[in-house]
């Protein structure tokens, strides 16, 4: 049986999504609104680096996007494990080279996922990233 995102219990779990693409953000949101996620989202790096640097509430997750307006995905990843050394960061990028992948690595993202990134992929990551528990099973 494959992981459905309503089988996580993540209402006490804050994800961050840092991305300019519109449609990208309302992909992310339509699969992880009933998950009961706190869901943050930038629309460029300026706004999460902001964010950062004042709030101090736990955070369990990040999807940052490698190219970024104002500060890039590797700057704010750079500038967030300065503070912030063991919160998961997936770095969501079209960027294929190996370059781009080495430089987001040695930055600290845990993970360089290609886009499109498909719905059982996201699934798979926050099931490795966030512990969390699957919802019992109603057998009797």
């Amino acid at each position: 049986m494959a992981l459905n995102i309503n089988d996580l219990h993540l209402a006490d779990k804050r994800i961050i999504i840092v991305e300019d693409d519109q449609p990208s953000i309302r992909y992310y949101e339509t699969l992880l609104k009933s998950s009961g996620a706190d869901l943050k989202i930038f629309h460029n790096g300026k706004e999460f680096v902001d964010y950062i640097s004042q709030e101090t509430g736990r955070i369990d997750l990040v999807f940052m996007d490698f190219l970024i307006p104002l500060i890039n995905g590797i700057e704010c990843l750079r500038i967030f494990r300065k503070e912030r050394k063991n919160v998961p960061v997936l770095m969501l990028t079209a960027y294929s080279s190996e370059q781009c992948k080495t430089e987001a690595y040695l930055s600290g993202c845990n993970e360089y996922v290609l886009k499109p990134i498909y719905p059982e992929k996201i699934f798979f990551l926050i099931e490795k990233y966030i512990k969390h528990e699957v919802a019992p099973s109603l057998v009797s």
